[in-house]
């Protein structure tokens, strides 16, 4: 079963090296404890490294971490998260220059999977399940030039860790462990051609059907909100993979995000292991769903 409370811990233990920027000594320590905690639950890892060319670090060493499990499976599922920190808060008032926790963006997504990868240890799966924490997500410029963002989902969708790698569908998580946090599926209409939408779409309809059938519309609401360019963005732009994007977008929220979104309020005190748990059991339970036959 799920633990929200493992999920927590962590995400704290992430929080406890320090901002998880590219080229940085936290980020580096991070790396390290990443990839053995994956290979101590059994999954096949490869270090994808990159030079990330960013506008605010220069071109920096970056790495996205790819942990696979029943690799020889012809079936194969894709989950992720990004696992590096912003450079800076710069929506914070105060501090806009100084780096951050990064608690939920980046950290959450991160802690449900590798806790999502402890079961699967422990509960083994007919289906091949790949984890890949992308690096140098949040590293772009604010003037709206959306390419200086997810370098290394870039990166991976042009460069897969397999040569010529498929999966049935891809979830991506991120900033998904906030109290109160709302969840919307995108409407990807005017974005991709009409087969490659609905797709998409129709992972989007299937995950909330999950999440509604396991009483979690608190959290995943019924709503569709505007495109948005996160990781999952290049996934579907570049390769034949529908993937579909759980992240906490309030209605009616002034930012588009929660409002400790890129500020220093983004620490251990906006985490809610029930919003943890609720995700993780989500998407826990459609992966082990989906394992029983083609989506």
């Amino acid at each position: 079963m799920f633990s929200k409370d493992t999920a927590y811990a962590l995400v704290a233990k992430q929080v406890a090296f320090g901002p998880r920027v590219p080229g940085t000594d936290a980020h580096q320590a991070t790396r390290l404890w990443l990839v053995q905690k994956l290979k101590s639950y059994g999954a096949t890892v490869i270090e994808q490294s990159f030079k990330a060319n960013t506008v605010p670090l220069g071109e920096v060493r970056s790495v996205n971490i790819v942990a696979s499990f029943n690799p020889t499976y012809a079936r194969r599922v894709l989950l992720a998260a990004h696992w590096d920190t912003r450079y800076a808060a710069d929506e914070d008032d105060d501090r806009p220059k100084e780096k951050f926790d990064g608690a939920d963006d980046g950290g959450s997504g991160v802690g449900i999977l590798l806790e999502i990868a402890r079961l699967i240890k422990e509960n083994p799966i007919s289906l091949g399940v790949d984890l890949i924490l992308f690096d140098a997500e949040d590293q772009g410029t604010s003037d709206g030039n959306e390419d200086t963002w997810c370098l290394g989902s870039q990166y991976w969708a042009k460069n897969p860790h397999v040569k010529g790698y498929r999966a049935e569908y891809g979830i991506l998580l991120d900033m998904v462990g906030a109290k109160g946090a709302t969840f919307q599926k995108e409407d990807l209409s005017n974005v991709f051609l009409p087969e490659k939408t609905r797709k998409i779409h129709s992972i989007y309809d299937r995950l909330w059907a999950q999440a509604k059938g396991m009483n979690q519309t608190t959290f995943f609401v019924d709503l569709k909100g505007k495109p948005l360019i996160d990781d999952h963005y290049y996934v579907n732009l570049n390769t034949d993979i529908p993937m579909a994007d759980i992240i906490n977008k309030p209605v009616n929220s002034a930012k588009g995000f929660g409002a400790h979104w890129h500020t220093h309020d983004d620490n251990m005190s906006v985490i809610d292991p029930m919003t943890l748990g609720a995700v993780g059991q989500v998407v826990t339970a459609f992966v082990y769903n989906s394992s029983r036959a083609p989506l």
